[in-house]
């Protein structure tokens, strides 16, 4: 037999007239009475709880109890009196405001005191009191002209007994059986409060509301006025009337074909067992515990709910069956009773437990009495689910069915040893989650989708970073080359002095009638040196164009193939396939191969031509290898060199003084060479400054489109929070202290560590003196527009920065400008960290009332926890089953943050928590409590584990959670002070 499955919605019909009633009896025929119980007896849904309405009298409803102890109604548990009444209050039509009172049946003597305090009520007319007893009703039915006899004249007095409310009041405020017993419902319609309409009724209406416990209403929309969703919101209901109250709906049949068949079938539903403190619990949770309409509210979707466990293998089971109720359950009992054990044992049958072993759980600790024992878990539909235990190595390989939250699981995840990142991890699958299917394109988690969308930014600055690297090194090339322009021209002045030096000694060493020839001598250098530096010209570029052609074959052979194969994985989900990914693949869009032969052949036929063939020696040194009038520039270097070696021989006598002769040529040959390269160098370098000015334009524009690319990822990272971020600016409450926040971050002090200690002396005099300088700087000047700045701020920032500290930063180089090679390397270095952007992140941050996640108190980041799973995770609509919720928290804690979380959670999901705290179970309203106890233990097996359940409605679970919890009584009162009823124990 399964245990109770605590407060589900039951049908009522809390106003039913019978045969017999006092006014309005159309019920005909001498077998009304029979004929009407059959009549109840056969509606569908079910009725099972009926307050039987009767005016001023309690007649019929005492013959209705003589027929269900005779058998009749035997689904029906509850039959209470409905007690109607009339206040002395007329309505806009012209009746009177109706109230009824509608009493417990608990008590053996509810019959003679509700008689008894009905007896208190006076009427005042024809000069006359009249007590609301029969015998004073049927006096006053005659004094009303009654002729008819008795039964006539209790009608007619009835229908004249108007109830002062002000006396109603009062005697009920005194009467402290009344208090206790009666629960006052007031209609809401035309014959109630709302035919209260004129702006001199308004305070009537009020204090007449405000005394009621409830409203007769069956509309939707009066149902959402009274709990606070239209016009007036749970405070001003608190303000005006008492507080939201709950409505009901009975037929008020007077005849056979209206009783137990209300209006367009707006039956009354009330969740809990059949009894009269289901009526008071719905009148402390009006939203949770009434309602009206054709069908009763569901929460969960029965495929998501788990309607009954059975735990089979396991003596120690003394409650082996368990029915679940599919809204909150709350597992409560003493500490080691069994509470876990019964969390653990659901979470195993529906492959909810974590895939690391909890060391400290039941299953874990019991593991050598459970090797025998299973769980069948039974779905509201499907069919159910039997699982081992112990050692079912098909849990990993199978969708968990519920989530279990584990003490393990939310320590593990809300520690303040150890980040955050589990925490954070479990929010992305939220935000995840928090999109439809169809905006996912296919993504399978809050990385995919991150990736899917973010990708193409991230490359973009990857593309973007290398190019800021290259062009850095470029400008400190050519930064290093503007420096090299007073050094060249030194060494050009030192070059043309040493060459006119060395021209000067050779002259000195011609003999006398050598002139011309040495004039004809330094014509053919000149003419050499210049056909040598064009043979240069094409030798360097038919290197170049054979190191093209290596590249290009490099390119069609390694580089081509490695991109296509990465384009087409990292665009695999473009559905190309195979050779249709041909036409993807890169190549030169013209005849390279011709161009470069072509191009490399010209180059080599020029050098050789230019070279020439060197000629035949001559036996003569009179002998010229070229005319006195051939133009020389454009003569073979090898004619120009024999025609050089002949003239130098001819210019001197002797053989010693020939040699020297010759050396100084040599010298001065080179030194030309050496002069003319000099030249180059020295224009190259002039030029450097107006090339260092573009670079550098391009560079602040690349460092600005490495911002663009990550102001689009931030975007990206926005649009994927939105639907999370607006959910939460329209939310209240504990929800609206949640934010998600996409934002940009710097670390500066990164960034100035690695210039610090790897780029700079900071012992060296200037404004960067000293640790810390260059951080204190850049913090100043650089951090908020790294952070909150568009790309065109930032880089006009960086440009500001590096105009105004740039030298001085140099001036701080930690090697020597004279070691021109690590000089060299340290500019590259330099321009590269500057310019670097590898400590700008972009981090989304989850705050909870202002605070960053990652500086939250462990118990405070249990609340935010509870938060994604109660209240944001919408996709999740499996059952949620939570141990220890409260752990770390404080009692305000747990009655400001958690209470509301789980009133809503519940009318989604099936949450199955175990407690010790009494707010969690009273003020949640749970609708079932299974309470957990344990015998006595025997060495070498498992106590017996015992669970009974029930819901708030039952006086025993009642006494349970105020003898178990941790401020169980506390909390009862505190409950019902707050909404001013009185709760029976």
């Amino acid at each position: 037999m399964s245990l109770n499955a605590g407060s589900v919605w039951r049908r009522w019909d809390p106003h039913v007239h019978f045969p017999g009633t006092v006014l309005n009896d159309q019920y005909t025929g001498h077998d009304a009475w029979e004929a009407n119980l059959a009549l109840l007896e056969s509606r569908t849904p079910t009725i099972e709880a009926i307050g039987v309405t009767d005016y001023y009298n309690l007649d019929t409803y005492e013959r209705l109890v003589e027929s269900k102890v005779q058998g009749r109604l035997p689904k029906c548990g509850l039959i209470f009196p409905n007690i109607e009444m009339r206040l002395a209050y007329g309505t806009v039509k012209g009746n009177w405001v109706n109230v009824h009172l509608l009493v417990s049946p608990e008590r053996s003597d509810h019959v003679a005191e509700a008689r008894r305090f009905l007896a208190r009520l006076t009427f005042d007319a024809y000069e006359d009191t009249f007590a609301c007893t029969p015998e004073e009703l049927i006096r006053l039915g005659h004094a009303a002209g009654a002729t008819f006899g008795n039964r006539a004249a209790l009608a007619l007095g009835s229908e004249q007994f108007k109830v002062s409310f002000d006396q109603f009041r009062e005697i009920y405020r005194k009467t402290a059986w009344a208090r206790e017993n009666t629960k006052i419902v007031v209609a809401g319609g035309d014959d109630g409060a709302g035919g209260l309409r004129d702006g001199s009724d308004a305070i009537t209406r009020q204090e007449v509301l405000r005394f009621a416990h409830a409203v007769f209403a069956s509309s939707p929309a009066q149902r959402e006025f009274w709990l606070g969703e239209r016009s007036a919101s749970v405070d001003q209901l608190w303000d005006l009337y008492g507080g939201p109250k709950p409505c009901l709906h009975g037929s008020d049949g007077h005849d056979p074909s209206r009783s137990g068949a209300p209006d367009r079938d707006r039956f009354s539903w009330v969740k809990g067992d059949p009894t009269f403190d289901a009526l008071r619990q719905a009148c402390i949770d009006p939203a949770g515990r009434a309602f009206v309409g054709p069908t009763p509210p569901v929460s969960a979707l029965p495929s998501q709910v788990i309607a009954n466990v059975a735990i089979e293998g396991a003596a120690w089971a003394a409650t082996p069956r368990l029915a679940l109720n599919p809204g909150l359950v709350a597992i409560i009992g003493a500490r080691g009773s069994g509470k876990t054990a019964l969390a653990d044992i659901i979470a195993a049958g529906c492959d909810a437990l974590p895939e690391t072993p909890n060391t400290q759980s039941f299953l874990q600790r019991a593991s050598e009495f459970l090797v025998d024992t299973s769980v069948t878990i039974g779905w509201g539909e499907g069919d159910p689910e039997r699982r081992r235990l112990i050692d079912d190595d098909g849990w990993f390989d199978r969708s968990p069915r519920a989530r279990y939250l584990s003490q393990q699981f939310v320590d593990e995840l809300c520690s303040s040893t150890g980040m955050t990142d589990a925490l954070l991890k479990e929010i992305e699958r939220v935000v995840f989650d928090s999109h439809g299917v169809s905006d996912r394109d296919g993504a399978v988690n809050f990385d995919d989708l991150l990736d899917l969308h973010a990708t193409r930014h991230r490359q973009a600055r990857a593309r973007e970073e290398t190019a800021l690297t290259t062009v850095s090194e470029r400008i400190g090339v050519e930064l290093e080359k503007i420096k090299l322009v007073e050094t060249y021209k030194a060494q050009i002045a030192d070059k043309t002095r040493l060459i006119v030096q060395c021209e000067g000694d050779r002259a000195k060493l011609v003999s006398k009638g050598s002139e011309v020839r040495i004039t004809r001598l330094q014509a053919l250098t000149e003419a050499a040196e210049k056909v040598r530096g064009n043979v240069r010209h094409f030798n360097l570029q038919a290197q170049e164009l054979l190191s093209l052609q290596d590249e290009v074959k490099d390119v069609r052979t390694n580089r081509v193939p490695e991109d296509l194969r990465e384009t087409a994985e990292k665009h695999a989900a473009a559905g190309i396939r195979g050779d249709d990914w041909e036409p993807f693949r890169m190549d030169y869009t013209g005849p390279v191969d011709e161009v470069l032969s072509e191009r490399l052949k010209k180059a080599q036929s020029s050098s050789a031509s230019l070279k020439g063939r060197a000629p035949a020696p001559k036996s003569d040194l009179e002998s010229p290898y070229l005319a006195e009038d051939a133009e020389l520039h454009h003569q073979p270097l090898s004619v120009l060199e024999a025609e050089i070696c002949r003239l130098e021989r001819l210019v001197s006598v002797d053989k010693a003084t020939s040699l020297k002769f010759a050396a100084l040529s040599k010298k001065i040959t080179d030194e030309t060479a050496l002069l003319e390269r000099l030249k180059e160098k020295l224009a190259d370098a002039e030029g450097a400054r107006a090339r260092a000015d573009t670079l550098q334009t391009d560079r602040e524009s690349i460092y600005r489109r490495v911002f663009e690319a990550i102001v689009a990822e931030e975007g990206v990272l926005n649009d994927l929070y939105l639907p999370i971020k607006s959910r939460l600016g329209d939310a209240g409450g504990t929800l609206g202290k949640l934010a998600f926040s996409v934002t940009r971050t710097a670390d500066v002090a990164a960034w100035a560590k690695r210039g610090e200690e790897e780029l700079l002396d900071l012992r060296r005099q200037g404004p960067f003196k000293g640790k810390g300088t260059l951080q204190q700087i850049a913090a100043q000047d650089l951090k908020d527009t790294w952070e909150t700045g568009d790309p065109d701020a930032v880089s006009a920032a960086m440009k500001a920065f590096r105009q105004s500290y740039a030298s001085d930063l140099i001036e701080h180089a930690r090697v020597s400008k004279a070691d021109q090679a690590e000089y060299r390397a340290w500019l590259k270095r330099f321009a590269q960290w500057l310019y670097s952007t590898d400590h700008v992140a972009i981090r989304y941050s989850v705050d909870y009332d202002n605070v960053d996640i990652r500086k939250l108190s462990p118990g405070t980041r249990g609340i935010v926890l509870l938060l994604l799973y109660l209240a944001l995770d919408d996709a999740d609509d499996r059952p949620l089953i939570i141990d220890q919720p409260e752990e770390n928290l404080d009692p305000k804690s747990i009655f400001d943050e958690l209470v509301g979380l789980f009133l809503r959670a519940k009318n989604k999901r099936q949450v199955i928590m175990v407690t010790h705290n009494a707010n969690l179970v009273i003020n949640t309203d749970a609708d079932q409590i299974i309470v957990a106890s344990v015998g006595t233990h025997a060495a070498g097996e498992l106590p017996p584990i015992t669970y009974t359940s029930g819901g708030l409605e039952d006086p025993k679970i009642r006494r349970a959670v105020c003898e178990i919890l941790e401020g169980g009584e506390r909390a009862f009162k505190e409950r019902a002070r707050r909404l001013r009823v009185r709760l029976q124990r």
